[in-house]
């Protein structure tokens, strides 16, 4: 059954005027159509590997929180710092560390939970 009503409708991938012959028509034609199922398509992908990426950074920060003894790194991960400043923090003895071997550093958590309470 064919219809005979012509409507002026705007493609919603290139935006351009075209007649339809539909009411439901949203694209002037098969080439915008496949455009923007790709573009949809592609766009699913990069906000799902944008999630997985956003929960793998998090879960790593999960991981430090939850452990008793932290390396420089794990405390400059957490303050959001860099790790020659974690030294100097040390150095000046605001923040009491363990040398266990020469590159080795170990703060206890709960030694970084007063260097913030006493502030």
């Amino acid at each position: 059954m064919s219809s005979n009503i012509e409507i002026i409708r705007i493609c919603e991938y290139c935006h351009s005027e075209f007649m339809a012959k539909k009411t439901v028509t949203r694209y002037c034609s098969h080439k915008c159509n496949s455009r923007d199922y790709k573009k949809k398509i592609r766009s699913k992908k990069i906000k799902k590997s944008n999630e997985e990426t956003y929960q793998i950074k998090t879960q790593g920060i999960e991981l430090i929180k939850a452990k008793e003894f932290l390396t420089v790194k794990d405390i400059a991960i957490l303050m959001n710092c860099s790790r020659q400043t974690i030294y100097k923090i040390i150095d000046s003895g605001k923040l009491k560390s363990i040398d266990l071997q020469i590159k080795k550093i170990i703060v206890k958590r709960s030694e970084l939970d007063k260097l913030f309470k006493n502030e």
